[in-house]
């Protein structure tokens, strides 16, 4: 008898439920031999209903069937080509502060830069311009932002009073050196503001970037996206 509940047990590969394994405790502690018609007749219904059910993969018995390899073939990323890497960027906004011209004599004298922007955004009217601007046109543009827009304005680089100063020993506020390391902040500060959804829909930094000239009376407002 107990050779005969081994090979049943065997030929079913999964774990016995609990009405098979009461069965076959009580068949191995009795001799009656009607337990063991009980437990066999129980685990032929058990495999005929296991044979009528639908498959799912089974790492315990084996099988390997399982989905269409097409559903669960990882994506093979496609090749970048030599164009696609030098090509421009879907979006993109570069702006540049640069060739700084020191104009006039005494009191008179100032600094300008020249201001290039190159963008695809649709929301510049120009996508290639060139327009020259002073550091108070720089101050102009900020107080602005300041007033009508819901951003953080970035700082600018500081006015250098002491370098104003008469009786210096060297140009102030017109040394080379200086005008070099402002031109790098009007730069970073053109680039943070401009860089910004919000910041982009405001008329005074479409004027301050593309219009010829700062009309200082203008009436300020958003521009419309087209």
């Amino acid at each position: 008898m107990g050779y005969r509940i081994t090979t049943a047990i065997i030929s079913v590969k999964i774990p016995v439920v609990v009405p098979a394994y009461n069965l076959l405790c009580t068949a191995a502690e009795t001799p009656d031999p009607s337990y063991l018609l009980h437990f066999e007749a129980l685990i032929a219904n058990w495999q005929q209903s296991l044979t009528n059910r639908p498959h799912f993969p089974n790492m315990m018995d084996g099988t390997t069937e399982g989905p269409p390899q097409d559903a669960t073939r990882r994506l093979q990323p496609k090749k970048q080509t030599l164009d696609d890497a030098y090509a421009a960027p879907a979006n993109f906004l570069e702006i540049d502060v640069l060739n700084p011209i020191t104009h006039g004599v005494a009191r008179k004298r100032y600094t300008d830069y020249e201001v290039r922007l190159r963008t695809n955004l649709p929301v510049f009217k120009l996508k290639d311009s060139s327009v020259r601007r002073r550091y108070s046109d720089f101050e102009w543009l900020r107080n602005e932002l300041e007033r009508d827009s819901k951003i953080v304005v970035p700082p600018l680089p500081g006015k250098a009073w002491k370098r104003q100063l008469p009786l210096r020993g060297d140009d102030g506020i017109y040394d080379e050196e200086f005008i070099e390391d402002r031109r790098k902040g009007l730069e970073s500060f053109i680039n943070k503001v401009a860089g910004h959804p919000l910041a982009q829909n405001e008329r005074c930094l479409h004027m301050f970037l593309q219009d010829p000239t700062i009309d200082r009376n203008y009436v300020p407002g958003k521009i419309r996206n087209t």
